[in-house]
């Protein structure tokens, strides 16, 4: 039997206490869908059972030329601590070889329409 984890529903709402990460990664049509699959294989393995983990959605263009990560924190201090760890900045030195750059931002919701 299979044991199906729950996940939280990624919620944009201006009065939800969170961290709102949006990451963006520039590459190639060449190198988007491995790209893709990096980023796929550390949520699934990693980053969605660190501490302080919401949610995360990935969007890839039409043009296969960026992607954008939207994810949730409960503190700043969970995001910074799973990028500080050393699986995480492995990750982030292979994923880095996949795209010419990525940034992560945070931000607060400022309003929904």
């Amino acid at each position: 039997m299979s044991v199906r984890r729950t996940r939280a529903i990624l919620q944009i709402d201006p009065d939800r206490a969170c961290q709102t990460v949006i990451t963006t990664f520039e590459c190639s049509p060449g190198t988007s869908e491995d790209l893709l699959d990096a980023l796929k294989e550390a949520y699934s393995r990693f980053i969605s059972h660190q501490p302080g983990f919401i949610s995360a959605a990935l969007h890839v263009n039409d043009a296969q030329t960026r992607i954008a990560n939207y994810s949730q924190w409960e503190r700043r201090e969970d995001f910074q601590a799973m990028l500080r760890s050393d699986e995480m900045r492995a990750r982030n030195r292979e994923i880095a070889e996949l795209c010419s750059r990525f940034e992560p931002v945070m931000y607060e919701v400022g309003a929904v329409f």
